[in-house]
């Protein structure tokens, strides 16, 4: 059964980011419920929150969870845990039941991208995290949907239209916020701006997967995996198809829930 053993048992999977707070509730390796929220500034209360929600939604009592797992920037104020775990593994978990071929795991969260590579049981080889510069990871996105006065959920059908993207000049999200504000005053489109943010992304994603090493069997996640235009790009930057899990935001959350009996963590 790989990294876990199998059980019937209900689990809960708690995953605090930075920016939203994930819970996955299992039953076996089951999907019962999930929720995202915004992690806020309570991160005790958030997690209180998110996992009253995906309890509820199964119709079960915090009395019927066997175990709960917390990982993530915030996965310490989890009260009651019964431990925690690196999101990096739990990003491999998760991905591993996805797609169990997969053997790179590009993670685009709100603050970091990282490219982690996993063996074929599914275990952390190796990665490779971002620098602190915003411009590979989802804030980068929400700083132009901002500037654009559009919802970031908008962003990647919006740049699917794009016929001429905006070129930025520098890789750095401080002052690609204010040449996109360039661009604007200029008559660039949105979508043109935006297809440009995508390249941007996908260049310095790239960037950091070739330092890692790429392998066949390339999964997404994070919150900007649902953006279309980005996958698309990045795809393209890569010259592979990506696989993009159903809900790309709940992965390290359901890689936590099913480490929940793992014998061995590394």
């Amino acid at each position: 059964m790989g990294i876990w053993e199998s059980s019937m048992e209900y689990v809960l999977g708690i995953d605090i980011g930075s920016s939203f707070a994930k819970a996955v509730l299992l039953k076996g390796e089951t999907i019962l419920s999930y929720a995202v929220k915004p992690s806020g500034g309570n991160y005790s209360e958030t997690a209180r929150t998110v996992s009253s929600a995906v309890i509820e939604k199964a119709g079960i009592s915090d009395a019927d969870i066997a175990h709960t797992i917390a990982t993530g920037y915030g996965a310490a104020a989890v009260d009651g845990a019964d431990r925690t775990v690196s999101d990096i593994v739990c990003h491999a978990a998760g991905v591993r039941h996805s797609f169990p071929s997969a053997r790179t795991v590009l993670d685009i969260g709100s603050q970091f991208c990282r490219a982690i590579k996993i063996d074929d049981n599914g275990r952390v080889s190796n990665f490779l995290q971002n620098e602190k510069c915003a411009s590979g990871s989802g804030k980068f996105l929400q700083v132009i949907a901002r500037i654009l006065h559009m919802n970031v959920e908008d962003i990647g059908a919006l740049s699917l239209e794009s016929k001429n993207p905006v070129k930025f000049t520098t890789g750095c999200a401080v002052f690609a916020e204010s040449e996109a504000v360039s661009r604007i005053a200029e008559g660039a489109s949105p979508a043109d701006i935006l297809a440009g943010v995508h390249a941007a992304m996908s260049a310095k994603i790239a960037n950091l997967t070739t330092r890692l090493g790429l392998s066949e069997g390339c999964a997404v996640t994070g919150g900007a995996a649902k953006d279309s235009g980005l996958v698309r790009e990045l795809e393209a930057e890569l010259n592979l198809r990506v696989l993009v899990p159903r809900e790309p935001q709940i992965t390290a959350a359901l890689g936590a829930a099913l480490l929940s009996k793992a014998t061995k963590l590394e």
